[in-house]
């Protein structure tokens, strides 16, 4: 399939991997603009950026996903499915409609549960039994698509956001590699959200570290692991 590829940290890695190695067409992959790091006030380069110029693949920055020019460049690449990993910015409806198969994402819970921009965290942080991926169809609603796959695995006793994060990047990259090799049949018996049943996730700052040592024990055993 021609695909275009949309991803910034490195949980989006695997994925674009994946693609690539299975053959499909990545016909550019789009990245949030480098940053400038340190006193030295270094440039660095997004992970999903660094990855696609060893695959020799071309990347798009923009600042904006809004601007006119830009929509217009990514629909001129005539992708038949935009694939959407923790890219960082909320697109606009003329983007989520510019290929055939339109945006497909891999949101890291099993929705509807933990949408919203921290559901490893918060998985380790309430001490869950099971975590997994959400492959779904991209709306213009906070998470709110339509479900196409769920992979579901259980966490370990010692679990960490780190280790959690790298078994759901590999986790969802295999499984969006079923959805990619078969995504008539996965449209075809898409699951609608309970959006009743939906809980959210806030991005995690430096304040939720605090360790308050009047919890529980156990609580505060999961905060060190988050």
């Amino acid at each position: 399939m021609k695909i275009l590829f949309m991803g910034t940290p490195d949980f989006s890695v695997p994925s674009l991997e994946a693609v690539v190695a299975a053959g499909h067409e990545v016909v550019a992959v789009v990245t949030q603009p480098d940053k400038q790091r340190g006193r030295g006030k270094t440039v660095s380069f997004s992970p999903v950026k660094e990855k696609a110029l060893e695959l020799g693949l071309p990347v798009l920055q923009p600042e904006s996903v809004r601007d006119e020019s830009v929509i217009k460049t990514l629909t001129d690449l005539q992708a038949q499915i935009i694939v959407v990993i923790a890219y960082g910015k909320i697109l606009p409806s003329q983007i989520l409609t510019a290929a055939p198969y339109g945006c497909i994402n891999i949101h890291a819970s099993l929705l509807p549960k933990y949408r919203g921009a921290a559901p490893i965290q918060y998985a380790v942080l309430n001490g869950d039994e099971y975590s997994g991926i959400s492959i779904m169809k991209l709306d213009e609603g906070m998470d709110t698509g339509d479900v196409l796959l769920q992979e579901k695995i259980r966490l370990a006793p010692d679990e960490t956001t780190g280790s959690l994060f790298e078994k759901l990047s590999l986790l969802g990259k295999d499984a969006l590699l079923k959805v990619l090799a078969d995504p008539d049949s996965y449209e075809k018996n898409a699951v609608r959200q309970n959006h009743k049943a939906a809980t959210y996730t806030q991005k995690i700052d430096k304040s939720m570290a605090r360790i308050n040592w009047q919890e529980d024990a156990i609580v505060i055993e999961r905060t060190v692991r988050t």
